[in-house]
């Protein structure tokens, strides 16, 4: 890429600098001939300097940083999702049948959190969702399910 124009930057901010950029390579500047804005920031609590390229040119540079901030956090917590919430593939393709399932998917999560809890259990969560999602339609009680029967 190639800077076209540069910004002032506050130093004082942590934007290291605000500038206008064309792209150089040849299929890059074929199929995106529009110019691009390049900000450079150093986030001080984490000793980070990151480089965001967007073509947004309105908005402040700070604004834009704290916007990649925000992507950032929904990113980890779509990742925590997939970590901690079993969900395999979707029964429906609607935007509602998504969210539905989504809610489910996170209310048993806390409810297995809370029983954890209030029922004093070492069992990690993970455990007792694999405990539980195993003796479904047992009628066994859960704390014999999660009490150690060798001791």
């Amino acid at each position: 890429m190639r800077r076209v124009y540069s910004q002032p930057a506050d130093k004082e901010t942590s934007l290291i600098c605000d500038q206008t950029v064309v792209l150089t390579g040849a299929h890059t500047l074929h199929y995106y001939p529009e110019k691009l804005r390049r900000i450079k920031y150093h986030d001080a609590t984490t000793d980070h300097t990151f480089v965001f390229l967007t073509n947004k040119f309105t908005l402040p540079a700070l604004t834009i940083t704290e916007l990649y901030r925000c992507r950032w956090q929904v990113e980890l917590f779509f990742k925590w999702i997939k970590q901690h919430l079993r969900i395999k593939a979707f029964f429906g393709t609607s935007e509602n049948a998504v969210k539905s399932q989504m809610w489910i998917a996170i209310s048993t999560y806390i409810l297995v959190a809370i029983l954890k809890k209030r029922m004093n259990i070492d069992a990690s969560i993970y455990i007792l969702l694999q405990i539980l999602s195993l003796t479904l339609f047992d009628r066994t009680l859960i704390n014999q399910l999660v009490t150690d029967k060798d001791s």
